[in-house]
């Protein structure tokens, strides 16, 4: 670490009453980043400093968490957005700076255990997604909070991944995950007011059926219904009913950075309906890590 005899000296000055030179004394913390943080943990949980003391300890260390998390954030869309999982426990540790990712892994391997032991090489696509859906609605009760549709723990996997109740977004990110690592070809679907997923059609069967489907998509699933299967022509109805005009891009699989984008804009949108003026900001900010020149405002 830095001096550590310089950062308990300054610390040491947080509550000092000059609000001038409590800022060159934050900027100056801010500077050593993510490595000052259990300093200033340790003087927060000393009890001779008072309540100013405490709050801009406090103030301080969300600062430097929130900024390593913006960091992390463009570090993970410029080397181009591979990994769906370390996205989302990026816009996670948002929440919850002190995550355990071993365990969020653990349990996502559970499932995908579970999943691997009922699948063999001749099931239909059909057939495939029957057992997702088995392991994932049955086995292990995941469902729609349909309850409490638009609190923000819904957005956040390792909530999800430990009540079983989420929303279109978080359920699908659960199904896809399991999919990439089990070599099924299931995709999201970025709808207006929802989320799906698709399945799609490596083989060209479809072709060779002559049904060819224009998005190389076979069929369309909803894991907020548990996992229930439809086509093209009932998202054509769906967006009718929003009177929203028909775009390829609702029809066709998004790319991780558009699932991430959605996070964010789901949670910006939660926030606001909760109250939280100053996440919203935040997750604002966030946002502009992974823009790619579209309003952040929607909905789940």
């Amino acid at each position: 670490m830095a001096n550590e005899k310089e950062i308990n000296a300054l610390i040491t000055l947080i509550d000092d009453p000059d609000e001038k030179i409590y800022s060159q004394i934050r900027d100056k913390l801010l500077s050593y980043g993510p490595e000052v943080i259990p300093a200033l943990e340790n003087f927060w949980e000393n009890n001779r400093y008072g309540l100013v003391f405490q709050n801009r300890i406090e103030n301080i260390i969300h600062q430097i968490q929130f900024d390593s998390v913006r960091i992390q954030l463009e570090n993970w869309v410029n080397e181009g957005a591979n990994d769906l999982l370390q996205g989302v426990l990026l816009v996670n540790r948002y929440q919850y700076p002190d995550l355990d990712e071993g365990k969020i892994r653990k349990k996502l391997n559970q499932l995908k255990q579970d999943v691997w032991l009922e699948l063999n090489d001749n099931l239909t696509s059909f057939e495939q997604v029957k057992i997702l859906n088995h392991i994932l609605f049955e086995v292990h009760g995941f469902d729609g909070n349909k309850k409490n549709y638009h609190a923000p723990q819904n957005s956040y996997l390792n909530n999800v991944l430990e009540s079983g109740k989420g929303n279109p977004l978080s359920l699908s990110i659960i199904y896809i995950l399991l999919c990439e690592q089990l070599d099924i070809p299931i995709k999201g679907v970025n709808l207006p007011n929802h989320f799906v997923l698709c399945y799609l059609d490596e083989l060209n069967l479809l072709k060779k059926l002559g049904q060819d489907h224009p998005d190389g998509v076979m069929f369309y699933i909803n894991p907020f219904s548990r996992g229930t299967i439809f086509n093209a022509k009932e998202i054509e109805q769906f967006l009718a009913e929003l009177k929203i005009k028909p775009r390829p891009e609702f029809f066709q699989p998004c790319d991780n950075l558009a699932i991430v984008r959605r996070l964010i804009t789901n949670l910006i949108y939660s926030y606001e309906k909760s109250g939280y003026p100053d996440k919203v900001e935040e997750l604002k900010l966030l946002y502009q890590c992974v823009d790619a020149g579209e309003d952040p405002n929607g909905t789940i």
